[in-house]
């Protein structure tokens, strides 16, 4: 029972130069899609607040800058800060979202150009720097962590474009079609102890370590998602006017809110549709289903007779090999994430239908634990025993607690560089606009 065995990408050993690299290649991968997301639509729609959910999109262009500034230039290169004066316009804690387009922010000629001098400079600082001697520096951890902070903008920012308004801004190619999955509906994970967290992975942020032994009692998981047509069943039967499969908070919640489908979807006549990044088309039956917050997956999950998976259900579940008695990075081994093994990356605008990606299932022969949609758990969201805030509280401490529920595995909208078999995603039971979605689970062996 170990914490996964040392690969190209988790060897602490590695020479600075192979770091190097992989923070330059990630670095720069995060600003192409910052700038696709952002150059593809242009004044109001840059400068609006498209719901009081998200931000603008220029105020998340010029705090990536600004982020990118106070940890890369003036904490690990200690120069001297270019806007001082605009740090807190940009700060996240100090300004909720629905106050943001009050502010003096950057205008988007301005933003981009602030963020474009941000990264010239950090580049000399790439060159130059020794990936050892302090935390921050060790295997390039810093530069790590600013280019997992700008694909979880790039993220908040696709939820924005999803929730605009008006023509089609976005396209990308469909996932690729698969037979429809007649496998096995779900998979016995034994019961038995493994190795939750990790203490190797250099990149991995303060909430998934350290490494610890957890014990988990036998429990079935689905082999897949739940699909939209196994929730349109849980809908034609009454699932949201029927109190029994919700939980008192989340009852009052559908109630006042007058939720009757998942997010964006509309009945026309005895068909579903749904809108998405712009365009109007019938819910495929064969995806995962999108955009339910937790009330909704929990209810399904009771109507199904059924339960959310805890969340260290779901990570032995995706990282438990018995042949090695190891927690491995990933579900399908220790190899980094290719096409062939998740839909990651904003690649596709669009999980894949359930049952792709054979060849990222698990050990025990569940599939699509990576990319396709967030999945909710029965969680919330705590410390592992061990932890240490780093290199900031705010990243993670400050929202410990039952109002947070955690979310594993990452959808299409995530870059696989903030995405792995032990990351942590959290948010409150109502959201939805997150591109969430969920799997079922039962105790027992039998």
């Amino acid at each position: 029972m170990t914490d996964p065995a040392p690969s190209l990408d988790a060897d602490a050993s590695l020479d600075a130069e192979a770091f190097r690299d992989r923070a330059l290649s990630t670095l720069v991968t995060a600003r192409e899609r910052t700038t696709l997301l952002t150059s593809c639509v242009e004044g109001p729609d840059l400068t609006a607040q498209h719901s009081p959910l998200m931000s603008p999109l220029v105020w998340d262009l010029a705090h990536i800058g600004n982020q990118e500034e106070q940890w890369l230039l003036r904490t690990v290169a200690g120069q001297e800060a270019i806007r001082p004066e605009i740090d807190s316009i940009y700060d996240a804690f100090e300004h909720p979202r629905s106050e943001r387009p009050s502010l003096p922010l950057l205008a988007p000629a301005e933003a981009r150009s602030y963020a474009a001098d941000v990264r010239g400079r950090v580049l000399d600082v790439l060159e130059r720097t020794a990936f050892h001697g302090t935390r921050l520096t060790e295997a390039g951890f810093a530069f790590g962590m600013i280019a997992q902070h700008e694909q979880q903008h790039d993220e908040t920012m696709l939820i924005t474009h999803q929730l605009r308004r008006g023509p089609q801004a976005l396209t990308a190619p469909d996932p690729d079609p698969v037979p429809l999955y007649t496998g096995p509906a779900e998979v016995l994970v034994p019961g038995g102890p493994f190795m939750m967290g990790t203490s190797s992975e250099p990149w991995a942020l303060d909430n998934e370590r350290p490494a610890h032994p957890r014990e988990v009692a036998p429990f079935h998981i689905d082999t897949t998602p739940v699909t939209n047509g196994a929730y349109q069943a849980f809908i034609e039967d009454g699932g949201y006017d029927d109190e029994r499969w919700w939980t008192a908070a989340g009852w009052v919640h559908i109630r006042q809110h007058s939720i009757h489908a998942p997010l964006y979807w509309r009945r026309d006549g005895r068909q579903w549709l749904r809108r998405r990044f712009g365009v109007t088309e019938v819910v495929p039956p064969e995806e995962p289903v999108l955009h339910v917050c937790w009330y909704e997956a929990d209810a399904y999950a009771r109507w199904a007779g059924r339960r959310l998976p805890t969340e260290a259900e779901w990570e032995k579940a995706a990282r438990y090999d018995p042949a090695g008695d190891r927690s491995t990075r990933y579900p399908w081994g220790d190899a980094d994430p290719g096409p062939e093994h998740a839909n990651l990356g904003q690649r596709h605008l669009r999980p894949a239908p359930a049952g792709s990606y054979p060849a990222g299932e698990s050990p025990l022969g569940v599939r699509q634990l990576i990319g396709d949609v967030w999945e909710w758990t029965a969680s919330d969201f705590l410390p592992y025993p061990g932890f240490q805030a780093f290199p900031y509280k705010e990243y993670s401490e400050v929202f410990f607690g039952p109002d947070h529920k955690v979310l594993r595995g990452g959808s299409f909208a995530v870059d696989s560089v903030a995405c792995r078999g032990t990351f942590r995603n959290w948010d409150y039971p109502i959201r939805r606009q997150i591109f969430s979605g969920f799997r079922t689970a039962r105790s027992g062996a039998v």
